[in-house]
């Protein structure tokens, strides 16, 4: 028996065709990732192929760390080689997805006016970091957290959501799916990160050597701004648990 559409409905036009345009570009850019069947383009709203499914857990971190390598080793390859991370990513239809750096200042300033960085020194200092961690290679960044891919009765991953692209250092959606297993079941141990670190950036690799030289440092850094950037969420869609800020705070409280 076949199963009922999901329709996703939107609240503009030009959101529609924004994630119509997302999921094409992952269809043919990062074809490791596997998404449902888009069945209709209304204009403001989209009906996909229904998967059945569970969401990712903790046991399945390597397996997405090595999926996530493949995929943002392909995207380079394909399409983001000449990629800035100051500059928003054109399409060939002249569109563009957003760049790193203007979004996630703009959500860590946000942070600080609703309370969850203490004041404009430790804001600073999380700015700092945001600066320093816009180094190249490139991918792309698709809000890789365990509800964002459905793991099938067959062990299939398929990836949803991909509505909001923007651009992103290697590494860094390798940490929001961490961050946010974190979130939602507790604490990872140092082992499970660093597996997953060892198997994203040898798929990531394959692709160019470049490609798979995320160091544990750098993942800590992504780690830190994801921290600040889903404070708002604790306690809310199934994130239990809080993150600690790492030391790029000390001295600002």
């Amino acid at each position: 028996m076949s199963l009922t559409p999901f329709t996703k409905p939107y609240a503009t036009p030009e959101r529609a065709v924004r994630a119509v345009r997302h999921y094409r570009w992952i269809n043919e850019h990062a074809k490791p990732l596997q998404q449902p069947a888009l069945r209709t383009i209304g204009p403001t709203s989209l009906t996909f192929e229904r998967i059945e499914g569970r969401p990712v857990r903790p046991a399945d971190l390597p397996r997405m760390a090595e999926l996530l390598g493949h995929a943002h080793g392909a995207a380079w390859a394909s399409d983001l080689q000449s990629a800035s991370l100051g500059t928003p990513h054109r399409f060939q239809d002249g569109t563009t997805f957003d760049d790193y750096l203007d979004l996630r200042e703009i959500a860590l300033r946000r942070r600080h006016e609703q309370g969850y960085l203490p004041n404009k020194v430790a804001l600073y200092a999380m700015l700092g970091l945001l600066e320093e961690t816009a180094q190249g290679p490139f991918a792309f960044y698709k809000d890789s957290n365990p509800r964002n891919f459905i793991i099938t009765s067959t062990q299939d991953i398929v990836t949803i959501d991909t509505d909001d692209l923007s651009l992103a250092p290697m590494g860094y959606d390798l940490a929001k799916l961490i961050a946010t297993l974190h979130l939602t079941y507790g604490p990872l141990t140092d082992q499970a990160v660093n597996a997953a670190l060892l198997a994203y950036n040898a798929a990531a690799g394959s692709y160019n050597a470049r490609l798979g030289t995320t160091d544990r440092e750098r993942l800590g850094d992504f780690l830190t701004l994801h921290a600040v950037l889903t404070a708002p969420y604790v306690g809310r869609n199934g994130y239990r648990y809080s993150w600690p800020i790492r030391s790029h705070l000390r001295g600002a409280s």
